[in-house]
């Protein structure tokens, strides 16, 4: 029986900014339980104002582990003014950038979480090189480019334990979502064909892989 994350949980999640659907968050919660009983830290990369992080400290509140995100905090490609997704409120005034960082705060701080999760601030290649320790998920939610979607999974994947959790957003297989989708399935791809990962879920956009064996 798949597990919900309480009412109040789900109610932050949705007033949250951002772009996760319910039934593919509710995927990532049901998939960040699972991972957080290896007693391992979960990862997620590409925080931007915590929609998703409110579902992965909550489970490492009920796991008993901690829940980190990785993020520069200045937006992502298609976040940029004059694209798509670009929300004038994250614009800091003061210096005419992006700045999610407030407003990811704000998040964790209204859904009563922020001591169940550690904010990175910082580009997730730097911080993937100075990190040494395993992890029991990894979530890849990050740049839509193949730079940086390959980078999130060359610098995180190889710190996934055995029978840890890749979880990854917004695989897209129509050639037709090239900007939103394409390089995350790319990626998804390139993670079965190591034969280190096998999948085990899909709900819409995500999908969750375990790791069964080594390598990337």
């Amino acid at each position: 029986m798949a597990m919900a994350p309480k009412p109040e949980i789900l109610a932050a999640f949705e007033a949250a900014k951002g772009f996760m659907p319910v039934g593919e968050g509710l995927a990532l919660y049901e998939a960040a339980l699972e991972a957080g009983r290896l007693g391992l830290p979960l990862l997620e990369v590409g925080t931007y104002c915590g929609r998703s992080a409110i579902l992965l400290a909550e489970a490492a509140r009920a796991s008993g582990v901690v829940a980190l995100t990785v993020d520069h905090h200045r937006g992502s490609e298609e976040q940029q003014p004059g694209w798509e997704y670009h929300d004038p409120e994250t614009v800091d005034p003061e210096i005419g950038l992006m700045d999610t960082l407030p407003t990811f705060r704000r998040t964790l701080h209204r859904a009563g979480l922020e001591e169940h999760i550690v904010a990175l601030v910082g580009r997730s290649p730097q911080v993937a090189k100075v990190w040494g320790s395993p992890l029991g998920l990894v979530f890849v939610d990050g740049g839509h480019t193949d730079e940086h979607a390959n980078a999130d999974y060359e610098g995180w994947a190889p710190h996934i334990a055995e029978g840890g959790l890749l979880v990854i957003h917004d695989v897209f297989p129509d050639p037709a979502d090239e900007f939103t989708g394409q390089a995350p399935y790319r990626v998804y791809l390139r993670a079965l064909a190591s034969g280190a990962f096998t999948e085990t879920a899909a709900t819409d956009s995500l999908r969750v892989l375990r790791r069964t064996e080594a390598g990337i």
